[in-house]
């Protein structure tokens, strides 16, 4: 079993607003450790190291069009109405050396991207040649007539043009996306160092779950925090460990929580409000320190925050959602959330939000802030907000038809239809965005 350290539990009896409740939380997470993995597995993880280009990029002068590589001097004079005529003495394409210089009155035909020959210092795209002319009417491709004058460097890209070799090109620190994974590429990585995904426990606790796909029972009712705790996380950027159920028995919930000693973090929901059976309390505070808060927030107004400790010694956060499904997921947003980008070692925690005018009227009865379930949609230049129904924190469907969440504060009893509300976006829709 765990070497239980002394318990300590704070009851406190004030309710802490949203800012000192997150803060706490944070003041626990550190980012994690570093781990080395393919490039395109990194998406979405931060590089833990500086990547500085090894090469030029392009290695080469080339040829931003197809066309032909020419001596300026060659064309200067010409024009629709006065071509001048080259001899072609060699073609290039992207990825080839070229094997011909370029002299005074020659040209090599050339792809975009080709390195430019020797002796070269400008391209005629090949639309402003009679190449096109000459292939249809079966014509000697040996020569191809210029119609126009191109100035030196005309069309030519140049080595080094994106990136010069030994340039810091991304930063350590830098969010991995797929523009990115793009350019670790281009420099030639094949694996990068970035900081690892938080793995984190997800358990349920009580007697009246089932797990999905069992069969239904009088009385009991389908596990589905574990499920939307365990997709936020996903999204989050962590990897879920799902634990399944805890029963209401201390064998049940002291295995469950050996099993959660071997993460980042351990989520649990229900067992946090002051009326939950007690022992579900006493054994997480017997596995470490456990403090049980009021959030001023509605819904998810009881959480729990403590730390499991370890055989080595290892502290592991655990936070404790309320067992509602929406106020698990409301807390989740405000507090799992954040913990998880801290770990994954993402500076900024907030969500996005928007300002919105309300639809219908937002009550708050007992001075905490209010988070409604809204439908944020694109109106006039603006947005408005529209809420779900039915704020009760058991339906669980009036928070799949959300994509945000309407914000009224603490000290505003109502917020009128026509009022301005900051809306947290939980999603961004391409509709409304």
């Amino acid at each position: 079993m765990t070497q239980y350290t002394h318990v300590h539990r704070h009851h406190n009896e004030s309710m802490l607003s949203v800012e000192d409740a997150l803060e706490r939380i944070l003041g626990f997470f550190n980012t994690l450790d570093v781990e080395r993995k393919p490039i395109l597995d990194a998406l979405g993880q931060v590089l833990a190291e500086d990547a500085v280009s090894l090469y030029d990029i392009p290695p080469l002068d080339n040829s931003a069009m197809d066309g032909y590589a020419v001596q300026s001097a060659s064309v200067a004079g010409a024009s629709e109405g006065s071509p001048v005529s080259l001899e072609v003495v060699g073609y290039v394409a992207a990825g080839q050396l070229p094997r011909e210089e370029v002299g005074p009155g020659t040209a090599v035909r050339i792809m975009t991207g080709a390195p430019i020959p020797n002796g070269a210092d400008a391209v005629v795209p090949f639309e402003d040649t009679d190449e096109v002319e000459r292939r249809g009417a079966g014509g000697d491709m040996s020569r191809i007539g210029v119609n126009i004058a191109a100035p030196p460097g005309a069309e030519i890209r140049p080595a080094g043009q994106d990136v010069r070799r030994g340039t810091l090109v991304l930063k350590r620190g830098s969010l991995l996306r797929p523009a990115e994974v793009g350019v670790l590429a281009s420099l030639g990585y094949a694996e990068v160092s970035v900081v690892r995904r938080p793995v984190v426990a997800i358990l349920a606790t009580g007697d009246e779950l089932l797990e999905p796909g069992e069969a239904s029972e009088a009385g009991k009712i389908f596990n589905s925090n574990n499920y939307s705790v365990a997709a936020g996380t996903l999204r989050y950027g962590g990897v879920p460990r799902l634990l399944g159920i805890a029963r209401d028995n201390l064998d049940s919930m002291n295995a469950k929580l050996e099993q959660a000693l071997e993460c980042d973090m351990l989520v649990t929901s229900a067992g946090v409000s002051k009326g939950d059976y007690d022992m579900v309390k006493d054994v997480l505070a017997q596995h470490g320190s456990i403090d049980f808060w009021s959030v001023r927030m509605r819904p998810a107004k009881p959480l729990a925050f403590g730390a499991l400790t370890a055989r080595d010694g290892r502290r592991v956060p655990h936070l404790g959602l309320p067992g509602n499904p929406v106020s698990a997921l409301v807390a989740f947003e405000q507090f799992g959330r954040p913990a998880i980008r801290k770990m994954l070692g993402l500076g900024d925690v907030g969500k996005p939000t928007v300002e919105a005018v309300l639809d219908e009227p937002i009550e708050n009865p007992d001075g905490r802030r209010v988070y409604a379930r809204a439908v944020v949609t694109r109106h006039n230049g603006g947005y408005r907000a529209r809420l779900t129904g039915d704020q009760g924190s058991n339906l669980l469907t009036s928070m799949a038809l959300a994509n945000g969440l309407a914000i009224c504060p603490e000290d505003v009893p109502l917020m009128a239809a026509g009022e301005v509300v900051q809306t947290q976006m939980l999603d961004w829709p391409e509709e409304v965005f």
